[in-house]
């Protein structure tokens, strides 16, 4: 769990900040000058429609985007630092997974990249099966497993490495109700018992109230940042979709004024 400040401590930089972040991507603008920031310990969603810059974004924020310009700190860090690998964990949409290995076997396979010494690593595997509950297929073919299964063995290897802050493409799209509910639970006890922070992304609004903070985005900008009650009220909405669909034609209306 993290160490609580001192008195008169200052308070911790955010876990992620940025300032007029851009991203040009075959002449197309994908990211339009952002400002915000993901504190540190907190479950914060990123949330919006299919291909408004959600995958870019976080691309950005683990150092795999090129073009990206602006100021975008990890942790302190530059973005893309190399001292910032062994600290992020990054769980794209696509499981990344084995399909002729065990899930055991990926996960002995993915702690040996990570470096995790040999005397460790059945103690890591282990805890990172237990924490996804994969245990009961630890020796199952990942080629039989299903969609879901696999989205877990991929967060379990992002988990091996004990991540300070944990990157997540829509981890949760198009899996069971109870599955879906079982790993937001999951990542409640990261930030609560673990102090990790974690950037979530989904298309998905109502999963908006599972989430401590929102980055709402649409069209490649941020439209709004803050906790789902704060956004309900400032737009004077019942739900995030409906907050949502109010920024949506505020930001209409303002880029219509300044046509």
């Amino acid at each position: 769990m993290m160490n609580k400040n001192e008195p008169g401590d200052a308070p911790p930089s955010p876990a992620v900040r940025a300032h007029g972040l851009r991203v040009v991507r075959g002449g197309a603008e994908v990211l339009k000058g952002l400002d915000f920031t993901v504190e540190r310990g907190s479950v914060t969603g990123l949330l919006g429609p299919s291909g408004c810059g959600k995958t870019t974004l976080m691309r950005a924020v683990v150092g795999a985007q090129a073009r990206v310009t602006g100021t975008l700190d990890v942790l302190g860090r530059p973005a893309g630092s190399a001292s910032l690998r062994p600290r992020l964990g990054y769980v794209t949409q696509a499981p990344s997974v084995y399909l002729d290995l065990t899930v055991r076997q990926n996960l002995d396979y993915y702690a040996a990249v990570l470096g995790i010494r040999r005397a460790d690593r059945h103690d890591r595997v282990a805890a990172a099966l237990a924490d996804v509950d994969l245990v009961s297929h630890a020796d199952a073919l990942a080629a039989t497993l299903s969609g879901g299964q696999r989205s877990r063995v991929s967060l379990a290897v992002a988990l091996l490495g004990t991540p300070e802050v944990l990157v997540l493409d829509e981890p949760t799209v198009g899996l069971d109700p109870v599955l879906r509910r079982s790993l937001w639970d999951l990542f409640h006890r990261l930030a609560a018992e673990r102090g990790v922070t974690l950037l979530i992304s989904s298309h998905v609004m109502d999963e908006a109230d599972r989430c401590q903070r929102l980055l709402l985005m649409r069209g490649g900008r941020i439209l709004a940042e803050g906790a789902p009650d704060e956004l309900r009220r400032r737009t004077g909405t019942e739900s995030i979709e409906e907050a949502f669909l109010h920024l949506v034609d505020a930001d209409r209306k303002r880029e219509e004024a300044s046509r």
